[in-house]
């Protein structure tokens, strides 16, 4: 019985993994609001190095849509504002010498009904991944079946187990769908 506990304990592990996935996923992208989590993914090529803006600089929300970056090094201050430039963050860097500020525009419907379509996408696939980790996991209850390390009536309860995972993981990929696709439709 400790490989079938090892079997959930190992699908559960990636389950939320792929949850995880989505949230950082979701977190850099942009509703309108500024959000440090939208530079995460920026390189800035610092001294030969592409190194995140997180770690060459302090990122603040001043106000509701504004970012302020006050890197540590002044001497990187344009790198940082090119590095933004040439991402596709879509907005441009106002660098006054000692800061760079950010100022998101406000998301037009349109915009608004794009980033909806691509959140759902990014959702379907962590629900894609989440099931194929259900596929996996039973596949490897069914082997261990074969080879009698467990009974016919050990593989029914166990494959319940994992479904009841999967259902649980589904419901949250659905949960953080419906958190951010408020977020992003509010005014």
């Amino acid at each position: 019985m400790a490989e079938l506990k090892e079997v959930f304990e190992k699908t559960e592990n990636k389950m939320k993994k792929s949850v995880g996935h989505l949230q950082e996923e979701y977190a850099t992208i942009r509703a309108g609001r500024a959000n440090p989590a939208v530079l995460d993914h920026i390189m800035v090529n610092y001294y030969d190095t592409p190194t995140p803006i997180n770690q060459l600089a302090a990122v603040s929300v001043s106000e509701a849509r504004v970012l302020l970056i006050q890197p540590w090094d002044i001497s990187v201050l344009r790198g940082i504002e090119k590095a933004i430039q040439t991402s596709d963050l879509g907005v441009n860097p106002q660098n006054d010498g000692k800061i760079i500020r950010l100022v998101f525009p406000p998301l037009n419907e349109e915009r608004r009904r794009e980033l909806v379509k691509e959140i759902s996408k990014l959702a379907e696939e962590a629900k894609v991944a989440v099931r194929s980790i259900r596929r996996d996991s039973i596949e490897k209850l069914k082997a261990m079946k074969k080879t009698s390390e467990i009974t016919e009536d050990d593989l029914k309860q166990a494959e319940k187990k994992i479904q009841d995972l999967t259902d649980k993981y589904v419901k949250n990929v659905d949960s953080c769908f419906a958190a951010k696709e408020k977020e992003i439709m509010e005014i």
